[in-house]
Order: structure tokens, then sequence, then C-alpha cells
């Protein structure tokens, strides 16, 4: 047995303290240090997320040239001084042009609302960088305007603390349930319809009760009446939360693109404004409308330099405005209010797309109509990009937005870019000139004819379908009436603009109105006949309207002679002018019907909408066989055949003159004919549910009359 040596044991002994302390060292447990996202916060999203893991807000804010910035929270017990500060350091707190800052929530104690306070080098004329000012968030997406709330004391040197709008840490208390939810797809059926979220059911009169009237939940108790009229998208004008001390009712005025306005909601707790729009959404995804919102991103409530400072111009007026070379006027002003944002900034555009992909997302918002869209088209030095401006590659190469519905105002103060000038290829566009022709056409004016024919066709002397271009004919958003101009009312009523009320001198709205007041100005006093005339003026509008290629859209209210007692303009009129008199309908029903009876035609009738133009499939006529494209022709007539698309063979003859013509029906015999409308004939005889055929040819247009007929498929085969 061999001898075990000192050198061994002390070996072992060694050896076993070894493994006892290794023992020790894996049993400790180690010490958790801080993420770097976690001490120092994250720059990307921007505005405020909730850390759920972490149990933690992260703030970021874009701000270039701030050389401090410091977040600002709020408890509900005292709105002018802040529970909490935070110095944002930037050697901790800032990437590239982004500061951010994290806050657990076991350190806010009884904080909900949250701003900043932005120091930098001033730049006088631009009144930019005030410490004193309390900022809201620019992706702030619930907004909090306190009881003190004050423009006035933000438009003024000094501190606006107590009177700011703050934005509300709600994001991780929110919840709603959108399981169900399906969003409807609308081609050849698709009909807009333009409302004003309060104006739609503000009034008394509207059936809705007074706690919910003018909000989005009063929106929802009108769904039926839209399903009956048909309606399939609604466009609603602007719900981006707005200065409420501005006077804008028409909401063209945005202070945030992120947040629903706070006033359009019948609850007045600030985290519950999101699920009452939601539930809007959802109610009208049940009905089967699209929701369609109108954004405003080309400018802000901030106006000029005389303009309050609520965000932008205090975190970067330099880096979110255009600016122009007048030191008197430093800010450029292509959207007509005083400021327009610089498109030529990436954070500008990212900040639009981020916008859109909440309301998208968030929201589940179907589609958006650009207000003053050829603003995206300029350079930073506010020259048009005639080639491919940067937002409208960013737009269509997002996954999200791409399938989107995007429609267009192609134009802006100094810009016209309808058709092929506008940039977004893809886009539909609001196409002004069928408005204007249509208008002109129906109301009398010479030389017409030549230019309602393309209208008629889908406007492809705009869209041209060519195989350098490939425009659809759906593209041509077309329209007689919008929220911007006269209500169809009043374009048969009224010769000139009444918009003494505005406070403007009448100086405001626009004096190309092309209408004609049938022989009486105004309302007061009207005679039979003149009333008689306005009533068939309005059924030729309509049925020139839904019998066009393209997408229609129409106003909230025109379907039942809704008036604004002349004012084409009427953006700052929070009151009976601005809001819908639902008394109307049952005066005017049989204007309903006459809508909702060529709305239905028109669904009916899928050849009448088609993604192409209609080609070989229309022959155009005049009183005759052929088309009188003569300066004194007032008449025209065509036939669009409707094999191709499975459909019946549609006749329409239009007689805009002061008197009868006798139009000969080209095609056919007239048994094959079913007469559908005739516009100069009284309720219901003006459209027929009887399908009466014809007993001869030859038809005699009373004067300003529309006659449609209708072969059916079977017959023409």
């Amino acid at each position: 047995m061999k001898k075990e040596t000192p050198t061994n044991s002390l070996n072992l002994e060694v050896h076993a303290n070894y493994s006892a302390d290794a023992a020790r060292s894996v049993a400790a447990p180690p010490i958790r240090r801080p993420t770097w996202e976690e001490a120092e916060g994250n720059p990307l999203p921007l505005g405020v997320k909730w850390i759920e893991e972490e149990q933690a807000f992260n703030f970021a804010v874009h701000s270039e040239h701030a050389e401090s910035v410091t977040l600002l929270l709020y408890s509900p017990a005292d709105l002018v001084n802040p529970l909490l500060t935070f110095q944002l350091d930037f050697l901790h707190n800032k990437s590239g042009r982004i500061w951010h800052y994290r806050v657990p929530v076991t350190k806010l104690g009884a904080a909900c609302y949250y701003a900043y306070s932005v120091s930098g080098e001033t730049i006088p004329q631009l009144h930019s960088f005030d410490p004193q000012k309390v900022l809201l968030d620019p992706y702030a997406k619930c907004i909090f305007f306190p009881p003190g709330f004050d423009r006035n004391l933000a438009m003024r040197e000094g501190s606006n603390a107590g009177s700011a709008p703050l934005g509300v840490l709600s994001d991780h208390r929110s919840t709603f349930d959108w399981s169900g939810d399906r969003r409807p797809h609308h081609e050849s059926d698709a009909i807009i319809y333009e409302l004003h979220v309060k104006g739609f059911t503000k009034n008394p009169n509207s059936g809705i009760d007074a706690s919910r009237a003018g909000t989005y939940a009063g929106l929802v108790e009108k769904i039926p009446y839209l399903k009956e009229l048909g309606v399939t998208i609604v466009e609603l004008m602007p719900v981006f939360q707005r200065d409420p001390q501005e006077g804008d009712y028409w909401g063209y005025m945005p202070l945030n693109f992120f947040a629903p306005h706070a006033q359009y909601a019948s609850t007045h707790r600030a985290d519950e404004q999101h699920l009452e729009f939601k539930n809007m959404v959802k109610a009208f995804h049940q009905a089967d409308i699209d929701v369609v919102l109108d954004v405003v991103y080309n400018h802000t409530c901030e106006g000029d330099y005389k303009g309050p400072i609520y965000s932008f111009k205090g975190f970067d007026s330099a880096g979110y405005y255009m600016l122009s070379s007048d030191p008197a006027n430093p800010y450029a002003n292509y959207s007509g209010t005083g400021n327009t944002l610089n498109f030529g900034q990436a954070h500008v555009r990212k900040m639009v797309i981020d916008s859109l992909r909440y309301w998208k997302r968030g929201m589940h918002i179907d589609g958006f109509r650009f207000d003053l869209a050829s603003v995206f088209s300029r350079n930073a030095d506010g020259s048009l990009n005639w080639g491919e401006a940067p937002i409208f590659s960013e737009i269509a190469a997002d996954p999200e937005l791409g399938p989107v519905r995007l429609i267009a105002e192609p134009w802006d103060t100094a810009a016209y870019q309808l058709g092929r000038g506008f940039p977004g290829l893809t886009w539909l566009q609001w196409n002004g000139r069928f408005r204007d022709d249509i208008r002109r056409f129906v109301k009398g004016d010479a030389g017409m004819v030549p230019e309602v024919m393309p209208r008629i066709y889908g406007s492809d002397d705009l869209f041209p379908d060519r195989r350098a271009d490939a425009y659809h004919a759906y593209q041509s958003v077309n329209y007689v009436t919008s929220h911007d101009g006269f209500t169809l009312f009043d374009l048969v009523s009224y010769d000139r603009k009444h918009n003494w009320q505005n406070g403007n001198n009448n100086q405001d709205g626009t004096d190309a109105n092309y209408s004609w007041n049938c022989g009486q100005e105004g309302d007061e006093d009207v005679s039979p006949a003149v009333r008689a005339l306005r009533r068939k003026q309005v059924k030729n509008f309509c049925c020139l309207l839904f019998l066009s290629n393209g997408t229609p859209m129409f106003r909230a209210g025109d379907e039942f002679l809704n008036t604004q007692f002349g004012n084409n303009n009427p953006y700052n009129q929070d009151n009976e002018i601005g809001w819908l008199d639902w008394s109307q309908l049952r005066s005017n029903e049989d204007i309903f019907r006459f809508f909702k009876r060529m709305i239905a035609f028109r669904k009916n009738h899928p050849s009448l909408s088609r993604s192409r133009f209609w080609r070989e499939d229309v022959s155009w006529y005049g009183v005759g066989p052929t088309v009188d494209l003569s300066h004194d022709s007032h008449s025209l007539a065509f036939c669009l055949h409707g094999a191709s698309q499975g459909d019946d063979d549609i006749y329409v003859m239009i007689n805009a003159y002061w008197e009868e013509l006798e139009f000969n029906v080209q095609e056919g015999t007239a048994q094959e004919w079913k007469k559908i409308v005739d516009t100069a004939l009284p309720s219901p005889d003006d459209f027929s549910d009887d399908e009466i055929p014809l007993e001869q040819t030859k038809y005699l247009l009373a004067p300003r009359s529309i006659v449609v007929l209708c072969r059916p498929q079977a017959e023409t085969q």
C-alpha cells in the first residue's frame, strides 16, 4: 500500500476549498444592471410608449436645434407646477436629433399629464425656443385642456403654465376589443358621403339626445339613415385635435396629428375619447361602411409669427416649418393659414407616415383624404417637385399604407396639379374640373358640351390610360358640391355668396361658384315656378353625378336640400348655419327619394362605374344621330352598352337648354326601352319603379331636364 505524501494531501485540501468557493460563487445571484435603454430611454418610437415588461413609460421627442429639454409631469391636483421634472442630459438622453427618457411607473406618483420645456438659440422673427412655454408633444395620442386653458397666453411673451394643453399618460390603461371587426371594401358601389361629425347631429331636430348630439356616439345613431340612403363610404371632415378657442368649426387648423378631437366625444374623460371613436368606426364597419378621414398635414394651428406657441414652434420652428426669404413674414404660407410644414425634412415626413399608420392600425381607418395635398410636392425652398416627391414613394412603399384608399385634394394656394400633374400616381383625386364643368353645363353656359362629355366618361383627358400612364377611371372623385362652397340647394338659389356672418366683410370664400339662382336670389318669398325649377336642377345635378364614370361624392344634407343661407365658406359657423337642418328631410322627402333611387340605380348597374374607361361600350349622340358640339349647343345623349359587364344598356338624354327639345332614341325599338327617370316630372314619377316602356323612339324633353332609359340585357341578345 502506497503511503500518501504531504504534497498530495495539500492538493486535495486546495481542491476541496476551491470547490466550496465555486459552489458559493454559483449560488450567489448576479447583480442586474439596467440596460442602456432602461437607463437612458429609447429614441424610438417617438412620443410616449408604455413598456409593459418594465412597467415604465418611454418618452421621445425630435428637436434638432434645442440646447436643453426638460420633461414635465403634472398631477390633476396642480396643473401649474409640475409634480416631477426631468432635465434631459444630451450625453445620456439624446440620440442624433431625438431627446429621450425612461420613467418607471413607480416614480410617477399621481402624475398623469406630461409636457416639455425647451431652450435654444432664439431666432426673434420665428418666436421659437421660449423656455417659459409649456409644450405639447407632437406625438401625443390624447390631449387634456386644463380648465385654465388660454390661447392668448400662448401668443404672448411669458409663461403659459396651467393654461397649455397637456399630453395624457393613458396608453397603458386603454383597451378595446376589435374582435369581429371586418373592414369593408367597395369598388363599383363606392358612394362617398362627406360629413362634419358635429354638424351632422348637433341640431336639436336631428333626433339625437342632447347628451350625444354632435359627437362620435351621436353619429353612430344615424347609421340606419345612411344605410337607407345607400352610402358606402363616409368621409369625415377633420377629426384631429384642434385649438378649441380658435373658432375653427370645420377643423382645418390642427393642433396635433394623432389625437382625436376631444370636443367630439360625449364623455369628458380624457382617456375615453379614443374608445368612443373606435366604437364609432367599428359600428360603421358592422354596417359595411368604410371610414375615410379628411386629414390636414400641410399646416398647423400655430399660424404665422404672430400665432400661438403650442408645440412645433417651441420644439424647432426652423425644423418643422417651411421658411420664406421675407424677414417680415418668415413662415412660408402655401396653405393660406400662416404656415406650411416642411416636407423636405425627413422627420416631418416620418411624423405624417407615423400618424397615418396610427389611424390605420390603432383606429382601423380605411382611407384618407389629404387637404391641399400639393404641399407634399414642395421642396424645402417652396419649389414644386414635379418628379417624385419623397413622401409619395415612402407612403407607396409602406406595407400598411399602400393598400388603403388615398384621396388627394390636388392643389394648394399656389399650385394646381389635378390629374397627371399630381405625383401620387395611384391616388384618387378630387376632380375640380368635374365640379366646375358640370355646374356650368347645368347652369346653361354656352360651349360646355365638349367639356362635359369627358367628365361623364371619367375624365380620361386628366387621367389618361395610355401605356405610359395607365390611370383608372375610378381615380376621378366626381363631385358637384363639397364642404368648400355652396350646398347643392344654395347652388341653385344664390348667384353670389352671402358670407357676412363670417366677420370678414364678405371677402372670404370663392367668387367662382358657377351658380344660378333660377330667377330669384335667396329663399324668401320665392315663386312656385322658381321653386319647381330649383328642384329640377337639383335632380339634374344628382343624375349627372351618379351616371358618370368615376367615384361619386356628395356632401351631407344635399339629399334633402340643406341650406347655409348662401354662405359658401362657413368655416367658423358652429351654429344653425353650419349644422344640418333635419326638418328639411321632412319637407323635401321627394328629393331624398330621388337621391336614394339614383344611388340604388348606380349600384344595380356596375357598368356605370368601372375600373377602366367605357371605350367602345359607349356611343355618343345628340337629339339625333350626332352630337352637336357647337358653341350654342346645350344637349347631349349617350348609350352605355352593358353586355361586357353582364349589365343592361342605359340610354341618357340631357337637355340643358331653356326650351324643350325633341330627342330621337338612336338604338333599338321603342318597346325595348323602359323609362326610369324624367327629372321634369313630379315625384314619384320622376323616378319610376314601374319601368314604363316607350311608346315611340321620339321623346320630347322639357326644358332643363334629363331622361334615363334602360334596356334589359335579355332584350339585346
